[in-house]
């Protein structure tokens, strides 16, 4: 099946071997029939999800991500595409992006009497750990990183992004659409081939409840959405703001948590990733691109980080929430981590070293 989407990208989908899904996304008219020549595996069970009781949090156990591949050298590398020699989980021998569910995902889809369970103490049920966990390839070589793809095919990420936030956000079992990407051993990539991941949860994670009461706390009490607000004292204050264009800003928050932290927002809010319209998508990929390079480009090496998209759930806080992007590193100087103390990973009290302001203005004198 093929569909046209925004951006003048192609999206054809297929079946692989155990009767998953791969979307092909194309900026140009490509035939994509590659079949995969792979003996067909069954797919791991569904986990299950256990409450935690002291915080009234839901916790997914998933005993079978255990023997999922750590850290294979390239030539067996699952996310290159596939030769005559190897056959990875891409058939074709070449792409631009690709989506695919999970070989060993956290969370999947469950019966379709599914119901998350009402929270009840310690007589609270387990239940199957419902969702979806898919990987986004972001190009076919092995070497290289988001911030070096070319902006049309960053703008071909971002339109699998979109479609994939616009298709999960349809499951009835769906509260929350998260894409992000971990990069570099120091974050606990177990694959180093340029990829992403999207989580979409059946219940809402523990910090989109706290972003989403701050926002809910604060339209109730102004009429206006938080990070509207947030981007309004950017502005004023200045010397955060690492970049800007006619659509998107780039800062250093004020309470920034990590050395290096950058979030990236559209200047016209959006509730949703899927939501965002063409000039907002065609603006994306140079201020991505850049303050990527700025964030590698700080100590001359690639700096470890995860980057994290935050949007409002699917059926609640729509009128509250913003789309944006945040990026955290945890190296404060070359060959110095910063790790979480037990203030941090005890109890959530961060601790910062650097003021967000000498961040920022480290990012800035960046030569690109």
């Amino acid at each position: 099946m093929k569909q046209v989407l925004p951006g003048g990208v192609n999206r054809s989908d297929l079946k692989l071997s155990d009767g998953r899904t791969i979307s092909y996304y194309d900026s140009k008219e490509i035939n994509r029939s590659a079949a995969d020549q792979r003996n067909d595996e069954a797919q791991p069970g569904i986990g299950h999800l256990r409450l935690d009781p002291l915080v009234n949090e839901w916790v997914s156990v998933a005993s079978h991500r255990q023997h999922r591949v750590f850290l294979p050298p390239k030539e067996l590398c699952p996310l290159c595409a596939s030769t005559s020699e190897k056959l990875t989980e891409i058939p074709d021998s070449d792409y631009e992006v690709v989506v695919f569910t999970n070989r060993s995902p956290a969370l999947t889809t469950p019966a379709n009497n599914w119901k998350l369970p009402a929270i009840n103490g310690l007589d609270t049920p387990n239940a199957d750990a419902a969702g979806a966990c898919e990987v986004v390839c972001y190009t076919p070589d092995h070497g290289t990183s988001f911030a070096k793809l070319s902006e049309r095919q960053i703008r071909t990420v971002l339109e699998a992004w979109k479609d994939r936030d616009s298709a999960l956000s349809k499951l009835p079992f769906i509260e929350q659409v998260f894409p992000f990407e971990n990069r570099g051993e120091e974050v606990g990539v177990t694959l180093s081939h340029p990829h992403g991941q999207i989580y979409a949860y059946s219940f809402l994670p523990p910090r989109i409840e706290k972003m989403l009461q701050a926002a809910q706390d604060h339209l109730k009490k102004t009429g206006r959405a938080l990070l509207d607000d947030v981007i309004k004292r950017e502005i004023k204050d200045e010397k955060r703001i690492i970049s800007q264009n006619s659509e998107w800003i780039a800062y250093v928050p004020f309470a920034a948590r990590y050395p290096f932290e950058i979030h990236l927002a559209p200047k016209r809010g959006v509730a949703g990733m899927s939501e965002l319209d063409e000039a907002q998508s065609a603006a994306f990929p140079a201020i991505a691109k850049e303050i990527l390079a700025r964030l590698d480009g700080v100590f001359g090496i690639e700096m470890a980080y995860i980057a994290s998209w935050y949007q409002a759930p699917v059926n609640s806080g729509r009128d509250s929430m913003r789309l944006h992007w945040q990026i955290v590193s945890v190296r404060r100087q070359p060959g110095k981590l910063k790790y979480l103390s037990g203030s941090e990973s005890a109890m959530g009290a961060f601790i910062m070293d650097l003021e967000p302001e000498q961040s920022a203005q480290q990012l800035r004198e960046v030569k690109l």
